[in-house]
């Protein structure tokens, strides 16, 4: 029996038009080791926006009830040339029911239950999503686990691809993000040490107020000095950064060289010989990342998504993983959020040109049932 709801698309077209519409639509039913989920509950993440919202111009955009049409500038239009015409789907993750299954054993076993689930298609009414991908629940409500997957295995990733690596501590450079809470809580129980960087007093505050020990403020005048003194009692000579553009990775990679150069017993016109690690998770920021030749030749600056970790773990670290979060959901991996939308108000201009800014501490949540 064929289900309807509302869902949300995303589609650009060649001369730069980007439409969002939510409409409403009818999905199959479920086969194999398939559920259709009830969605519940899903939050916009950054990675959301890669596709919803990009660099379209959102302020001067035609409105209208469940539709918003705007234009999306050079080069980013071209940049993304391989979905142009593509009517796409979006929302990675989410929360909801089982209503449906496919005729696998594991599909049939969460027939009824609340699960969280990595659909690609969050931003709905339902979805259909693969049971090996879903997290059974069980008394947690969907607001919960909306936020299961995405910002947890991430943040777990971080320090699982530290311990493979062999390094001592880590560095963060968006410390009060939900993202950045979930690390400092994750380092603490697992003895890592985490040096958090943050922009504002009242974000030092709030990490040192749940136990955070290094947490430095890039707005202080003293800022390098406190970032050195950080690097230098922790060893964290390994750094993620989901800004992307402009100059927060070349000022770390500074502040690591020069805490290496300090230890340093003879002078070398090539710098350190301390390797020096920046992984670039995200684009917050569009801009070009700048560099500067000032650290030497001991770094390396590399991109880090969630898939090729998980892929590169092994499912038994993988499954490790996934049991810590369902076991600390309201704990270590809670997650807390400004706003909350229907799918209709997704696409409210105060709430786009909102939500988009992606502001630290205020992740919006979407519930499609209103």
């Amino acid at each position: 029996m064929a289900t309807t709801g509302k869902q949300l698309f995303t589609t650009l077209t060649a001369d730069g038009t980007l439409t969002l519409e939510v409409v409403e639509t009818t999905f199959r039913e479920p086969t194999g080791n398939q559920v259709l989920v009830k969605m519940e509950a899903a939050p916009i993440n950054p990675s959301d926006l890669a596709i919803l919202t990009s660099a379209a111009d959102f302020e001067n955009a035609e409105y209208s009830a469940g539709k918003v049409v705007a234009k999306m500038p050079e080069p980013f239009n071209t940049g993304q040339k391989a979905r142009h015409g593509q009517r796409l789907p979006a929302g990675n993750e989410g929360a909801g029911t089982v209503v449906a299954t496919g005729d696998s054993d594991m599909a049939k076993a969460l027939m009824g239950q609340r699960v969280a689930c990595v659909p690609g298609m969050a931003f709905s009414q339902y979805a259909i999503a693969d049971a090996a991908m879903c997290l059974p629940l069980g008394d947690h409500t969907a607001e919960a686990g909306a936020s299961s997957f995405v910002n947890p295995m991430t943040a777990l990733g971080f320090v699982e691809n530290a311990k493979i690596d062999g390094q001592k501590a880590i560095l963060h450079t968006v410390g009060a993000s939900n993202l950045g809470l979930m690390l400092d809580r994750i380092c603490r129980e697992d003895g890592m040490p985490l040096v958090n960087i943050v922009r504002k007093d009242e974000q030092v505050a709030q990490l040192k107020a749940q136990g955070a020990e290094w947490v430095v403020n890039s707005s202080d005048g003293d800022f390098m000095a406190n970032l050195r003194h950080a690097i230098d009692a922790t060893d964290a000579f390994y750094g993620f950064d989901p800004v992307g553009g402009g100059t927060m990775v070349d000022t770390c990679f500074k502040a690591m060289e020069q805490v290496a150069v300090s230890k340093m017993k003879e002078y070398s016109r090539y710098g350190s010989t301390q390797p020096k690690r920046m992984f670039i998770y995200g684009r917050l920021d569009m801009s070009p990342t700048t560099l500067t030749p000032s650290y030497g030749f001991g770094w390396t600056l590399s991109g880090w998504l969630l898939t090729p970790f998980l892929q590169m773990a092994g499912m038994e670290t993988t499954m490790r993983m996934r049991k810590r979060v369902l076991d600390n959901l309201t704990t270590t991996f809670a997650s807390h959020y400004k706003s909350k939308v229907d799918l209709d108000g997704m696409l409210m201009k105060d709430a786009i040109l909102d939500y988009r800014r992606m502001k630290t501490g205020e992740k919006y949540l979407v519930t499609p049932w209103g």
